[in-house]
């Protein structure tokens, strides 16, 4: 039988998407929570993270976890193909929750931990990486895309990226 290749697990907004063109939805009030997730679909790649990708993929098998919600699978899986990057294991947020990144997040990757062994976790929030780490996991924190404070209270205040 032949040994699968671990998991290298990355992040999508932020981290493999810039999500700077849609950030707009987030600044009004009320947020636009549904314009900001239809916009996805028009995310340019962060060159950096693609390519780390591209080349983690020589050893590890690509997963991707990610608060997007559930609804936007579709569109997420259209765009990862678009951009060149490998199938994998997609793990997203349940519509309903609503807890932070930082709780949500290594939730779904220990599902994917207790199917593979997780190499790599490439994530841009400072919080989930903490997370991910005191549980044991190899974090690369994605720091080419400078994290607008609106995203940050997407992610941690109001669970919903």
């Amino acid at each position: 039988m032949a040994l699968r290749a671990p998991l290298a697990v990355f992040d999508l907004d932020g981290t493999l998407a810039d999500v700077r063109h849609r950030l707009t939805f987030l600044q009004q009030r009320p947020r636009d929570w549904d314009a900001f997730f239809a916009a996805a679909v028009d995310d340019p790649p962060l060159a950096k993270g693609v390519a780390l990708a591209l080349e983690t993929a020589e050893r590890c098998e690509l997963a991707y976890v990610t608060g997007r919600p559930e609804r936007c699978r579709a569109d997420t899986v259209e765009w990862l193909r678009t951009h060149g990057l490998p199938t994998g294991r997609l793990l997203m947020r349940a519509e309903d929750d609503r807890r932070p990144a930082r709780v949500t997040k290594p939730v779904l990757l220990r599902q994917l931990a207790r199917e593979r062994a997780v190499a790599l976790v490439v994530d841009d929030d400072e919080q989930v990486n903490a997370a991910y780490e005191s549980e044991g996991f190899r974090v690369l924190h994605a720091d080419w895309m400078p994290a607008p404070a609106v995203l940050e209270a997407a992610q941690e205040r109001e669970g919903r990226t």
